[in-house]
């Protein structure tokens, strides 16, 4: 294995664990506005990813900047394709961490429900538009002859861009429930596992259906399907794991869906980073897009020190934050 190539893995693995850790808090905060019934239950939902929101949000910003070091022009073609979309991102997650910061700042009901609706809508939008933009970036975008991202913002909504953006949100809330289910205790974890089965059926169905059109869309290669497959199965089996109060196995089958989700993805996409759909012969890849390998050799230094200490201050912060919250 190449160093560019190695660097596709470990980008793909970061994003893996942004969304498996992002994804319970965006489905923590949709699960704000249709789990909870009253401002008392909305905290103690809030309460479970307080310590540890922030930390997740991270990852995201690891990805991007190893994108930008080991794949200039992956990060160009990025920014300048998915220019919109990724300014939404940034602006809900700014309006969101506000929101879940300066909750408790003031004791006005009004200042708390705007703040808990921001939480809600801002979640709910984000995932979505993850959805957007990795079912678009699979697909492949209009690249030009100079490298640059051709095409308008309207190019980026059709049906299976669309299914993306409808499936994220599902795998999210569901990833949430299963959390807040191993989090709290009393009616809300009640609650949270009687949502299990109703999300888990629909998120399988879509989910499913967004993979296997990744799937024919790319040519149905075996790795892939063996992939789609572990995440059908991994997400029909929380709901038995939940029925049985195993919350945290059901917990970590969640976290083997979304992570065999975004397998799939990048797997699809491979060897290219962003697939041209005009002419293929101007698609970005690995090995073309990639920093030279001197450069390369020096991140790869830097990613094998700063790993293990992120991982393990990552995992100290869980099990410090490990009980549940009533």
């Amino acid at each position: 294995m190449q160093l560019h190539d190695l660097w596709f893995v470990l980008i793909a693995f970061l994003w893996t664990g942004y969304f498996f850790l992002e994804g319970f808090d965006f489905g923590i905060g949709i699960l704000t506005g249709l789990l909870a019934r009253d401002p008392h239950e909305r905290g103690v939902l809030l309460a479970t990813i307080g310590p540890v929101w922030d930390g997740n949000e991270v990852w995201m910003l690891t990805a991007v900047g190893a994108t930008f070091a080991a794949f200039p022009d992956w990060y160009a073609a990025f920014c300048s394709g998915f220019y919109l979309p990724v300014l939404a991102v940034l602006v809900c997650l700014i309006v969101r961490g506000v929101a879940l910061e300066y909750r408790h700042k003031r004791e006005d009901e009004r200042w708390r429900r705007t703040c808990d609706r921001c939480v809600f809508w801002t979640s709910l939008v984000c995932s979505a538009l993850w959805g957007l933009i990795f079912a678009n970036m699979v697909r492949g975008v209009p690249i030009g002859a100079d490298g640059n991202v051709t095409g308008t913002p309207l190019d980026l909504l059709h049906p299976y861009a669309l299914l993306g953006a409808l499936a994220t949100p599902c795998l999210f809330t569901l990833h949430g429930a299963l959390f807040a289910a191993l989090k709290t205790k009393g009616v809300v974890r009640d609650r949270a596992r009687a949502k299990v089965r109703p999300l888990a059926n629909l998120t399988t169905v879509v989910v499913g259906a967004f993979l296997f059109w990744t799937q024919v869309h790319n040519g149905s290669r075996i790795y892939g399907l063996i992939v789609l497959g572990v995440a059908v199965v991994a997400l029909v089996a929380t709901v038995e794991q939940s029925a049985t109060h195993r919350d945290g196995r059901a917990f970590a089958l969640s976290a083997v869906a979304v992570a065999a989700t975004v397998a799939v993805l990048f797997l699809s996409l491979f060897p290219d980073v962003m697939p041209s759909s005009t002419d293929p012969a101007r698609s970005l890849t690995v090995a073309g897009s990639a920093a030279s390998p001197y450069a390369l050799k020096v991140l790869t230094w830097v990613a094998a020190f700063m790993t293990p200490v992120v991982l393990a201050y990552q995992t100290w912060t869980y099990w410090v934050f490990r009980k549940r919250i009533g």
